[in-house]
């Protein structure tokens, strides 16, 4: 499964993108399963509202997938995994 995650907004605006392939690393199957969850979590809500100024947006892609979307702050445990393993950011 190849996962991509776009990072954007934030106080400079500056995009951060990275992308994993979960043939190759050793937590492959714990990505994917998050992967999914945040998947079927963004097909159960409702479009998020604005947001806050300055709030990082996501972009979920997952193969050719139509990609998901997702807001900070409000991040579920899924997204903000998904987010610290694939960006390799802590929060």
């Amino acid at each position: 499964m190849r996962i991509r995650l776009i990072r954007s907004g934030g106080l400079l605006g500056l995009p951060r993108r990275a992308e994993a392939d979960t043939s190759v690393r050793p937590d492959g199957a714990a990505l994917e399963r998050l992967a999914r969850e945040v998947l079927a979590e963004a097909e159960e809500r409702h479009p998020a509202g604005p947001g806050v100024p300055d709030a990082y947006q996501y972009t979920l892609t997952v193969d050719d997938q139509p990609p998901a979307e997702f807001t900070d702050p409000g991040l579920t445990d899924a997204q903000l995994q998904l987010v610290e393993r694939v960006l390799g950011e802590g929060f």
